[in-house]
């Protein structure tokens, strides 16, 4: 199979997967291809897709491909789907932050940070499916370890952890009352990581996620 068939192969699976679809799952679909050849049809369709006369784009996220919808054109997707964009407070992504960087992390580590008790917010991001459970922690009490999900890497278009900006030092305030997402995570340009991941929270809602759904509907005969 040379490339000028993989590249539509691919671009079909990508487009009907309503989830970020893994390198290796597209190896295992395509025995007759390999890797290289996969990886390079990947690249001549986000190349494609890059120019402003598309409303989509392939994006690498949560270990993954996906066809997104551009943020540029979120506000044309929201009439369409008719939903409110995802806004979490600033207590909670300021525990947000916390469990990100400091994950594996319990409770109490994160309300040691905080200054304030975060049960309620915890079971926030639970609710939204942006932190879960991963165990227990092998001390007294056998508090619950939490972490970030696959879905927190999906909605702030991370590939992986490791794309998350490098943190100088996490450290308590001084007072709860003087607590600022700055105080707690520091990083090269505080203000610019604090308007990124506000602007992505407010833009990155379920119809950008979705949006290459009804472009479809709207194309099939």
């Amino acid at each position: 199979m040379d490339d000028i068939e993989i590249k539509p192969i691919l671009e079909g699976l990508l487009f009907v997967s309503e989830s970020p679809v893994r390198l290796e799952t597209l190896v295992e679909i395509l025995p007759e291809s390999n890797k290289e050849a996969i990886l390079e049809g990947i690249h001549r369709i986000k190349t494609e897709y890059e120019g402003d006369s598309k409303g989509v784009e392939l994006v690498e996220v949560a270990g993954g491909y996906q066809f997104r919808t551009k943020s540029r054109w979120a506000e044309w997707v929201h009439r369409l789907k008719k939903t409110k964009p995802v806004k979490l407070s600033r207590s909670a992504l300021e525990t947000l932050a916390i469990v990100a960087y400091r994950q594996p992390i319990i409770r109490p580590e994160i309300e040691q940070i905080r200054g304030v008790d975060s049960g309620w917010v915890l079971r926030t991001l639970l609710e939204k499916d942006l932190i879960k459970m991963m165990g227990r922690k092998d001390i007294p009490g056998r508090p619950i370890v939490y972490g970030t999900t696959k879905t927190f890497l999906e909605i702030f278009g991370l590939n992986a952890l490791s794309d998350l900006p490098a943190p100088k030092e996490v450290q308590p305030p001084l007072a709860p009352e003087e607590i600022t997402k700055e105080e707690i995570l520091k990083v090269e340009d505080k203000v610019e990581v604090q308007n990124e991941i506000e602007r992505k929270v407010e833009v990155t809602t379920e119809a950008e996620v979705e949006g290459k759904a009804d472009i479809r509907n709207q194309n099939d005969p």
